[in-house]
């Protein structure tokens, strides 16, 4: 379930794709982009943690009470990704403010520029994750991968309830189980094996890691912009799931819903979704994003969305609320 690529180019710049794969088809996803200067707090009610934009952001919400992916004015990337050893530990425990696991992601591009100075606040383990389960039942897991215009990459975890942090312009990759060490370890085998040779095939997320590793480490670093970005997605699409498989005794496995690329160095966030026959972008360029700016929406169930910009379609709208278990 889901998978997370980072991508440079022949230029030196980067783009980040992911694709989106859960198992309940008729989760709501819809564009948002929020402006600097906009309050927020963690969402779990007393002891929240509360903080203010300093960058605006275009991201995607999932159900409308989680930031599943997105990108910030400063060129930072996230991407929320399913792990189901996540453990976050007990609140009353750990006795640090308390953020919504919805609202996770939505932290850390609201206060960071880049992954260095994420991980730098993060290295502290300053805030108490508080999750639950997802509307369709499943719990609320989840990992984050950060990536910006530099080159850098980080893996966010929570494991037996302390935050563990990888950071390394080397690691470009990401799915789900296992954590993100057992990943690294398990393909090593895989690069000695050497993918000319044989890659495992099936949708398990360790293979899919070998195979998007392979893939992406095997992929022609391209100087065209247009020709990059066709190298981002052709990837992304090459390790999707087909629209209908799931196994509920297995939620790392189920269909693809929909991919996402950012763009780093220009702002540009592209979104591309099974049930739409054609790419759709906003740049964040195109809005306000100034203190006092509304926050803007657009629905993402629609077939009829068109392709190309979609900038002029986003409508004002109050901001979702974050996942409360």
């Amino acid at each position: 379930m889901c998978t997370r690529i980072f991508y440079e180019t022949g230029t030196g710049t980067y783009l980040t794709g992911r694709s989106m794969d859960w198992q309940d088809l008729t989760m709501q996803s819809d564009l948002w982009v929020f402006p600097r200067g906009f309050s927020r707090n963690g969402g779990v009610g007393a002891g929240s943690a509360e903080w203010t934009s300093k960058y605006g952001s275009v991201i995607v919400a999932i159900y409308n009470l989680a930031t599943s992916d997105g990108l910030n004015e400063a060129g930072l990337a996230g991407n929320m990704l399913y792990l189901v050893e996540s453990t976050y530990g007990d609140p009353q425990a750990r006795d640090k403010p308390l953020i919504s696991v919805g609202a996770w992601l939505q932290y850390m591009l609201d206060n960071f520029a880049t992954v260095a100075e994420a991980v730098a606040a993060m290295e502290g383990d300053p805030l108490t994750i508080v999750t639950g389960d997802a509307p369709n039942g499943a719990p609320a897991n989840v990992h984050l991968a950060l990536s910006d215009p530099s080159g850098d990459s980080a893996i966010f975890e929570f494991v037996d309830g302390a935050l563990h942090i990888h950071h390394s312009r080397d690691y470009r990759v990401m799915t789900n189980s296992p954590t993100f060490d057992q990943q690294l370890a398990i393909n090593a085998y895989w690069d000695l094996v050497g993918g000319r040779s044989f890659l495992p095939g099936t949708v398990k997320a360790a293979d899919r890691f070998a195979r998007a590793s392979y893939n992406l480490k095997s992929a022609t670093p391209q100087k065209d912009r247009r020709a990059a970005l066709a190298s981002v997605f052709s990837q992304v699409r090459a390790i999707s799931s087909p629209l209908g498989m799931s196994d509920p005794e297995k939620p790392n496995i189920a269909s693809t819903l929909w991919r996402t690329v950012a763009e780093h160095d220009h702002r540009r966030y592209y979104f591309d979704s099974v049930i739409n026959p054609s790419v759709f972008w906003v740049e964040l360029a195109d809005f306000d994003l100034s203190e006092g700016a509304p926050a803007k929406r657009l629905g993402l169930g629609d077939p009829d969305i068109p392709g190309g910009d979609v900038s002029g379609l986003m409508e004002e709208a109050e901001a979702f609320e974050f996942l409360v278990p």
